[in-house]
């Protein structure tokens, strides 16, 4: 009776879709590349692939977040179930998540592999299918975490100053942000430490690098404490 009640149901196929964000010149960007087969070849896509018989959907997203950047230290997080009837060629059910990398351990050679590149979030082109559906969920997901939780920290490297860390935040919530307000917010939370370093790039006065101190902040959340920005 059992193996009647799988039998008699229809067969589809389970995916994974990866938005993966990485920070550059200011602004969030997204790797994409064009579609190597039909249906919508050559159409701009998110990475994705179907999920193994012997893998989690977890386990599927973090290996192809690693097959297409080369990067196994990402925060990863899921966005939700796509799964229009006429979605794709076949009857796929995708399931979205979002990976948060240090753009600097990119692997440039996979670039080369998948016709990849990182473009600017605020610059990308119509993409196939749901994926810019995908994209537009994510980042009000992202939102939400980045306003309670330091998850923008897992797109920098572990020195930053304070006007990149701003211009980040910006950049996710797609809005300007009170310079003396936000330098005042993240400074009395203690999660920052100051290092004797100063990136002079772009003036001759420079500005102080910062580390994130993850131990203070689980001390802060141990403590009842709140994270907002």
């Amino acid at each position: 009776m059992t193996e009647a009640f799988y039998n008699n149901k229809d067969k589809l196929y389970v995916a994974v879709d990866c938005i993966i964000m990485g920070f550059q010149d200011n602004e969030l960007n997204i790797l994409i590349a064009k579609r190597p087969f039909e249906p919508m070849k050559g159409g701009w896509s998110l990475m994705g692939g179907f999920v193994n018989s012997f893998e989690s959907i977890n386990e599927a997203a973090k290996r192809v977040v690693g097959e297409f950047t080369g990067i196994d230290d990402i925060y990863l997080e899921q966005v939700g179930a796509f799964g229009e009837v006429d979605r794709d060629l076949e009857r796929v059910i995708s399931i979205g998540y979002y990976a948060l990398v240090d753009i600097e351990k990119f692997d440039t050679s996979l670039a080369a592999k998948y016709d990849a590149r990182w473009v600017r979030i605020t610059q990308l082109p119509e993409l196939i299918f749901d994926h810019s559906l995908m994209v537009k969920d994510t980042l009000n997901l992202l939102q939400r975490r980045a306003a309670v939780k330091p998850i923008g920290f897992n797109l920098l490297q572990e020195k930053f100053t304070l006007p990149t860390l701003q211009s980040l935040y910006e950049s996710i919530y797609q809005n300007a942000i009170d310079k003396r307000n936000f330098r005042k917010k993240i400074l009395a939370m203690d999660i920052l430490e100051k290092l004797d370093e100063k990136d002079k790039t772009s003036s001759r006065k420079g500005a102080f690098y910062y580390r994130f101190i993850k131990e203070k902040y689980d001390q802060l959340i141990q403590q009842g404490l709140n994270f907002s920005i």
